[in-house]
């Protein structure tokens, strides 16, 4: 069945159950309901929405003070800490790359904590939607956008050089490939790709590299594997290279992570998705 989302209803913070965890991720957007953490300052690659479910959020970017709201926005790269006196929270992740981020909403724009109490009852209902058809779905990648945001978001234009290296970062981000072999392969000089590949994705390629590595985490939260070998398997060289990068993106150690998400029902939706090229 696929998924449509009724007009939504105003949905008071509540309590979240075991039950009501779940991920949808897709190549290129997750939607997280589930356990929130101690706070930490951390940093993620992604556009980051959250919504309060059980308490309001408080929220805190790099070097400003804490602030309180039950919906925040972070923008990629950014530092920032988020708390709640709940245990959970719904959280959105939206590739910038796939953006025109001059188009966005202006919800997404926003960088703190945002007054939107119609965006927060939609969320909140999206995830009821989702938890009530339990294993039933037929969700595809083009579903999450018109779900959460009643809209389809602008798509961003790619050079084409810029594209390929993109997809191959996304497709497999356990990837070792230099930015010196991504360079011939888009048939440019080093310092020149460097300069285009931040113009076009707004991140320098190591920085966007190391978070689609971190990222890649997210398919193997619920497994059953060793953490040594889910370091290995997504490129880390080793166990503290991985400890200490999971840790900067998410405020978390892996092992905690892991530990969060063993009730958590994981939603794997949509192959890789095309970029447009300029």
């Amino acid at each position: 069945m696929t998924l449509l989302l009724s007009t939504p209803q105003p949905v008071s913070p509540r309590r979240c159950s075991s039950a009501e965890r779940l991920m949808w991720i897709t190549s290129d957007r997750v939607f997280y309901a589930g356990l929130l953490g101690a706070p930490a300052m951390h940093t993620a690659g992604a556009i980051v929405v959250y919504v309060s479910v059980e308490a309001p959020l408080r929220i805190r970017l790099a070097g400003g003070e804490w602030h309180t709201t039950d919906v925040a926005v972070v923008q990629p790269y950014v530092p920032y800490e988020i708390a709640s006196d709940g245990r959970h929270a719904l959280d959105i992740l939206i590739e910038p790359e796939t953006l025109d981020m001059s188009r966005l909403p202006e919800l997404l724009r926003a960088c703190g904590a945002v007054h939107a109490p119609e965006f927060a009852a939609r969320v909140r209902s999206a995830h009821a939607q989702l938890v009530a058809t339990g294993r039933d779905h037929d969700l595809r990648p083009e579903d999450f956008d018109p779900l959460f945001f009643d809209q389809p978001l602008p798509t961003r234009q790619i050079d084409a050089r810029i594209a390929g290296v993109l997809e191959r970062i996304k497709t497999d981000p356990s990837t070792q490939a230099a930015a010196q072999a991504c360079a011939e392969e888009a048939k440019l000089s080093f310092s020149r790709f460097l300069h285009l590949f931040k113009q076009e994705v707004g991140a320098p390629f190591r920085s966007f590299r190391t978070w689609k590595r971190a990222r890649s985490l997210l398919h193997h939260v619920n497994s059953d594997s060793n953490l040594v070998y889910v370091a290995l398997d997504i490129g880390y060289p080793d166990s503290t290279h991985f400890s200490h990068s999971i840790r900067q993106t998410y405020g978390l150690k892996p092992r905690d992570i892991f530990a969060g998400s063993r009730k958590l029902r994981i939603i794997q939706g949509g192959e890789p998705g095309e970029y447009m090229t300029a």
